[in-house]
Order: structure tokens, then sequence, then C-alpha cells
């Protein structure tokens, strides 16, 4: 097994050299969505910290999605703004991690928990502890189904007066969804902060399945030939640049019809700061 540890002051960089890490060192694995002919993965162990996960410049300029997609997926993680979206007896969406993170259903319990709020309780009484984790995977239930959580727990504690976020997955796609995976993480970690009441620490993002598909090695030809051919300072952004598609991805949430209306209000907040921070 091949391992990899970045650490990085900030996000897309981070990400960056984890991923040609991968490319470059990682072993190579069949995968159970190989189609025929597919060359065979990459595949690494990962551990990614981030010392400034806030700091810009925060986007990269090459990871696969627009950042109206960006937007959209933090209010996924954050909102659980498509939560209803979850009917898997319709062969729809079989969980979310917002529903997991803050409505764990456990047989048995009468009420769902949100994790999250009581991780900040936790840390509001005791900002060292050890035992402030959110967990994501159902032992009686995830085994047999399609899609199982990539996302495993989220750990939280309080080290000089900062708030640190660890990140557990088993299984990630370094290439087309780790860094959008690691930005909404970061924006939940920094809601956290705010509500315990601290600034925000460093961000640590472990993962057992680090991979990039063997069917996408065309398409990551782009990509490298754009790290080879750009300056550091060309291949990022700051927050601040995606800003009017930021809002536009929050238009585009409001205009979804199916959408609750709490999620609604939720979304509608989110606007108003970014209007203002424009």
């Amino acid at each position: 097994m091949k391992s990899i540890y970045m650490v990085e002051k900030t996000l897309p960089l981070a990400w960056e050299k984890a991923v040609l890490a991968c490319y470059a060192d990682g072993d190579r694995y069949p995968t159970q969505y190989d189609k025929p002919g597919d060359p065979h993965s990459r595949d690494v162990i990962a551990m990614i910290h981030v010392t400034e996960p806030l700091s810009d410049p925060r986007i990269h300029r090459a990871f696969p999605g627009g950042l109206e997609d960006l937007e959209k997926y933090r209010a996924e993680v954050l909102y659980g703004v498509h939560d209803h979206w979850i009917a898997p007896q319709e062969g729809k969406w079989e969980y979310t991690y917002h529903e997991r993170l803050f409505a764990y259903d456990v047989p048995g319990l009468p009420e769902r928990i949100d994790q999250i709020a009581g991780c900040v309780n936790l840390l509001k009484t005791c900002g060292f502890t050890r035992r402030a984790q959110a967990v994501t995977w159902k032992a009686w239930a995830d085994l047999g189904i399609h899609d199982p959580a990539c996302l495993q727990r989220m750990y939280f504690r309080v080290q000089n007066g900062r708030l640190n976020m660890h990140v557990h997955m088993r299984s990630n796609d370094a290439f087309k969804a780790a860094f959008m995976n690691m930005y909404a993480f970061v924006e939940l970690q920094a809601d956290v902060a705010r509500q315990v009441g601290v600034p925000i620490g460093e961000y640590c993002h472990i993962v057992d399945s680090f991979h990039i598909y063997g069917s996408y090695f065309q398409e990551f030809e782009g990509f490298l030939k754009m790290v080879a051919a750009r300056s550091p300072e060309q291949r990022v952004w700051p927050w601040s640049h995606g800003l009017s598609m930021f809002i536009e991805g929050c238009n585009t949430l409001l205009a979804e019809e199916d959408m609750p209306e709490p999620k609604k209000r939720l979304v509608r907040q989110r606007l108003a700061e970014l209007q203002r921070a424009g």
C-alpha cells in the first residue's frame, strides 16, 4: 500500500499536490465501476493537512466543477437543501451527509440525533475533549446498500483557542470529488467554530482510498498540462473571485419548486450574506 502525507497552508495547493502524488505514485487497483478496457485506478492512503483552510487563495481553477456547483454543494452539506430527495424505495438518494450528521436515525430511538449540535455542546463545555465526533456509517444498513457513505466521521477539538477538524473518509474520488468535499467540510468547520465561539483552526483530511479512476485518465491529462503550463498564482483564485457565481448558485437553489420552505429560508440568509460581501 502506498501512502501520501501533504501539509500545506491553503486548500487548493494541498488538493493539487495530493492529486498529483496519487497519480504519480498510486498503486494500481481495479474498481467495481470499471468498464471493459478501463485502466486500473491509481490509489493511495492519504492524509492532507491544511494549516490555514480559510486563507486565500481558496479555489483551484481546475477543480472539475463550476463555482455555482461549489455553492450548491456547500448548501447540501450545511443546510440539507436536498434532504427531501432521500427516497431509496423510489430509486432516489439513499442518504445525504447532512441527514446523517444533523438527523442521524438509530433504530429503536424515538428521535433523530443532531450530532453536530452535540459536538458543539461538548466543545463549549470542554474544548479539548476527545469525544466531539459525528459519524455517518450505519453498520446495520450500509453494508448492503448500493452507494454507501464515503464520509465516515468528523472529529473536532479546540487547540490554542482554535477549532481543528479531522475528516475521515473510507473512499474519495481524488480528482472529481475531493476538492468540493474538502471545501464544503471546511465551511462546516467554520460554522461549528462560530457556534463554539472560537476561530477556525487546522483541517486534516484522512482517506483510506484516495483514488483517480482509470476512466478519467484522458481528462486528467488536461489537468497535468495545465499545472505544467501555468504558474502557481495562475492555477488558483481568491474566494472573492467566485462571489457572483456563489450568488447565482443560491438563486438556482431558490428556483427549485420542491425545496421545503425552511431550507429556502437558510439559502436566502446565505444569499444576503453573499450580497453584503459583494
